[in-house]
């Protein structure tokens, strides 16, 4: 498990860190997809939300789960993709490129964490 917090961690740790952790613990994830989603979940909620958060890597079960919980109750809202270099096109990519994606706001209204998970894909059957 990989678990990083502010104010000790970044965008940058956050992403270096859940790569080492695909490599040793699921090689099957697409890293590229992964890392991506870690990253803009991190910038998100430093840009978004007062600056406090905790983002953990885990796998359970045949799932890898990326969470990253903060301060602010409010779920993200997806914007209108700005080509010209405003934003607005991280949430879109973190929705597809994730197979599950939930917001789960805390139960005393002072937080909320956001949760991606991978399916570790079926083996093949034997011929």
């Amino acid at each position: 498990m990989v678990v990083i917090e502010s104010p000790d961690g970044d965008a940058a740790g956050a992403r270096h860190a859940t790569a080492e952790f695909l490599a040793r613990y699921c090689p099957w994830a697409d890293p590229d997809a992964v890392v991506l989603v870690v990253s803009e979940l991190v910038a998100n909620a430093i840009r978004h939300t007062g600056g406090w958060w905790r983002l953990c890597v885990r796998a359970v079960q045949g799932r890898l789960v990326v969470e990253i919980a903060d301060a602010s109750p409010d779920p993200p809202v997806p914007r209108a993709p700005d080509l010209t270099g405003g934003g607005g096109l991280g949430w879109h990519m973190v929705e597809r490129l994730a197979t599950q994606l939930e917001v789960v706001r805390q139960g005393d209204g002072k937080g909320k964490t956001v949760r991606a998970t991978w399916l570790r894909p079926a083996l093949p059957l034997a011929v």
